[in-house]
């Protein structure tokens, strides 16, 4: 299926590695030109290499701008150098790492504040940056990856369960208001999925509980009903798929992709 995504201008952030390097990969290998951030230069020179090795053939252009997602300015700075260098944005995907993992009792103001730099006000920021340029060209879309914990509250991760709800209140108020101008906002909840970012908090209940990782590992497993965590790239297909004119009618919607973890109605 041609997604019709060849030399569209793509920003993923947070991409050095986990889902949002699993979606540049993917965008990559449908022919898009990129741009990733991280707050980490060696590993974006890692990911660009690993994006470039995936698809050999490829002659789409990748770019690689240092970032750190909690300062506006540097946000700014992120899309203005985008259009420096594309002279447009066709599609936005918003990454941010987890908030930690702890007990409600054990959160502290300031993780709250960090948790809602890091994980709203990052995407309240970017979309205020992007969504003129949108505007502009009358089409785009964006995409912000959350968690299926805006669905489906998870134990010890109350920043997450709380201050991702507001990202979808956001991205869904978005829908509406520039459905008019062609600019289509979804949300996509992973699951539980083998990233970088569920092994800590595997090994954050195993500090918890005493249990073994075994133990941990198959309570996860247990609860998915196709009885394993996902990938990464499992995730990404989805996001490319909503980036693409194949998806040209899907708006305002929360999907999560989870094997079934999420067990409710809605």
């Amino acid at each position: 299926m041609d997604l019709g995504l060849s030399n569209k201008v793509v920003l993923v952030l947070a991409a050095s590695k986990g889902l949002g390097l699993a979606c540049a990969k993917t965008f990559y290998a449908e022919g898009a030109s990129i741009v990733i951030c991280s707050r980490s230069r060696l590993n974006l020179d890692l990911a660009k290499k690993e994006i470039e090795r995936s698809n050999p053939n490829n002659s789409n252009s990748i770019i690689t701008i240092e970032a750190d997602l909690n300062d506006k300015e540097q946000i700014k700075s992120l899309v203005e150098t985008t259009i420096k260098e594309y002279g447009t944005i066709d599609v936005l995907v918003h990454n941010a790492g987890g908030p930690p993992s702890a007990p409600i009792s054990n959160i502290t103001e300031d993780n709250w504040q960090d948790s809602i730099n890091l994980n709203l006000l990052s995407f309240i920021r970017i979309c205020k940056s992007v969504i003129p340029i949108m505007e502009k060209q009358q089409s785009g879309r964006i995409i912000a990856i959350t968690s299926v914990s805006v669905k489906q509250p998870l134990e010890n991760l109350v920043l997450s369960n709380t201050t991702r709800l507001g990202v979808v209140g956001y991205a869904k108020t978005l829908a509406n208001a520039y459905a008019k101008d062609n600019i289509l906002v979804n949300v996509v909840c992973p699951g539980p999925t083998l990233t970088s970012r569920m092994k800590e908090i595997i090994k954050s209940q195993i500090n918890e509980t005493g249990k073994s990782e075994q133990e941990i590992m198959k309570r996860w497993v247990d609860s998915i009903p196709l009885g394993r965590l996902g990938a990464p790239e499992e995730l990404a297909n989805l996001v490319v798929f909503l980036s693409s004119d194949r998806a040209s009618y899907i708006t305002g919607t929360v999907i999560q992709v989870d094997g079934g973890f999420v067990k409710s109605s809605l």
